[in-house]
């Protein structure tokens, strides 16, 4: 009987189901499934692979924090399909979510399982541990996570290497290999023995993270590289970090060159522009995606886009200085607000005219003069008001979770100023859709 995220992983392929309907937690539910021999998946935030050998058991990515309702925590689930010692626990990058759940297998009778990563890894943890704060409030801001702890519970490694490394159980052997992408110390590994592929978040079914606006640099150009030296190794299973398997040589080749074609694509138009002395403003609202490309299935605007992709490739190649010489040492927000108020008839004309703006479908322009209403005059009822009802109808209409995260909180900030109800609360109903506030028209 073919397994059930076999049998998803085709039809999303061919279009006829899409990955968001994919119903993930009832795969989680059914445990580790046996994706091809000796190789099983547990789907979640962050997948989770078990491979079988000779030797034992390898993980590579360790899971979450744990339980989700009914569903368990990956150790159960993983026990549940195999009793073997576990030998390796290979972390494909710096995240929390691919860093859990190994407490339980180091306090299990025999040797302690190595965990293994890419070198840079426990400087990244570090540098994580100094900017907890911020990281925790990113968190809070996209996904409104109140009580999440950084840095998050995690093992550090026993062993690391710096550009490739192999290991051995017995029969299967794991070719590691580094690669810089969402983070400087991704790993992803090549099961030669199986034909199998696993990527970690260097494919994830979705545009590549490499532009994310609250999180640290990206490297797009390197990122391109590691997929292309993945597609020349004609894998038959590609098992990514996020999303379902990909399976068969074509398919595989297919995805991992369209994919860095797409961020190729990027950085080539974006320095162009750099190198004919265009600011980052008109580089932004040039550059654009190959439509071809931008609609396969695997390179939806899910999370990131291609507008986050573009100033991070800026500021790798560019610096922090858009081009505009009025940004390089501004006057603070709020006076320069307050400026532009007294000119336009104080903070409510400015609102006002962010409502006109969104009236004519402008939201960008809408979200710009209500924030500069509400930094004006940041005590004005109404002006928050219409700053929450301009930023709710920008969530409406963006499709990449980091912005619609980002103007869910704005919103629920004014929103919550308004009517005294709980930020929290509020965010979540914006996120959610339960906006029974907005207009009908918004609606």
């Amino acid at each position: 009987m073919e397994s059930p995220i076999l049998s998803y992983a085709d039809e999303v392929w061919r279009g006829s189901v899409r990955p968001e309907d994919v119903p993930y937690t009832e795969l989680r539910r059914d445990g580790v499934q046996e994706i091809t021999y000796g190789v099983g998946m547990w789907p979640a935030c962050g997948n989770v692979y078990v491979i079988r050998g000779e030797d034992g058991l390898g993980l590579f990515d360790t899971g979450d924090m744990g339980d989700d309702g009914d569903v368990p925590r990956p150790y159960r689930v993983i026990r549940k399909w195999s009793a073997e010692p576990l030998k390796y626990a290979i972390f494909s990058h710096s995240r929390g979510d691919r860093l859990a759940g190994m407490e339980e297998f180091d306090a299990e009778p025999g040797p302690r399982p190595l965990v293994v990563a890419q070198e840079g890894l426990a400087r990244r943890l570090a540098q994580q541990g100094r900017t907890a704060g911020y990281n925790a409030l990113v968190d809070l801001r996209e996904q409104g996570f109140p009580k999440l702890v950084w840095p998050p519970p995690q093992r550090l490694p026993d062993v690391t290497y710096r550009d490739r490394l192999s290991l051995s159980l017995g029969d299967v052997t794991f070719q590691l290999t580094h690669a810089r992408g969402d983070t400087d110390d991704a790993t992803w590994a090549f099961l030669p023995e199986r034909g199998v592929l696993l990527t970690g978040d260097l494919f994830a079914w979705t545009v590549p993270g490499a532009g994310d606006p609250q999180r640290t640099q990206r490297y797009p150009d390197d990122w391109a590289v590691a997929l292309r030296a993945m597609a020349a190794l004609d894998a038959g299973l590609l098992l990514p970090g996020r999303g379902l398997p990909i399976f068969g040589s074509a398919r595989v080749r297919r995805a991992l060159t369209d994919t860095a074609d797409y961020l190729d694509s990027l950085v080539e138009q974006t320095l162009d522009l750099m190198n004919a002395g265009a600011r980052l403003d008109e580089i932004l609202h040039s550059v654009k995606p190959p439509p071809a490309l931008a609609a396969r299935p695997y390179l939806r605007e899910r999370h990131d886009e291609p507008e986050f992709i573009v100033r991070n490739i800026w500021r790798l190649h560019g610096g922090w200085h858009d081009g505009n010489p009025a940004n390089l040492k501004p006057a603070p927000d709020a006076v320069f607000a307050r400026a532009v108020a007294e000119l336009s008839a104080g903070a409510a004309s400015v609102a006002g005219r962010a409502v006109a703006a969104a009236a004519d479908g402008d939201l960008r322009l809408a979200c710009q003069l209500a924030e500069l209403a509400a930094q004006a005059e940041p005590e004005d009822r109404r002006v928050h008001e219409i700053r929450a009802l301009v930023y709710a109808m920008r969530v409406q209409q963006e499709r990449g979770a980091i912005a619609r995260g980002v103007y869910a909180w704005a919103a629920a900030e004014s929103r919550s100023k308004t009517t005294g109800m709980d930020l929290l609360d509020v965010y979540h109903d914006v996120a959610e859709g339960r906006m029974w506030w907005l207009p009908s028209k918004a609606n």
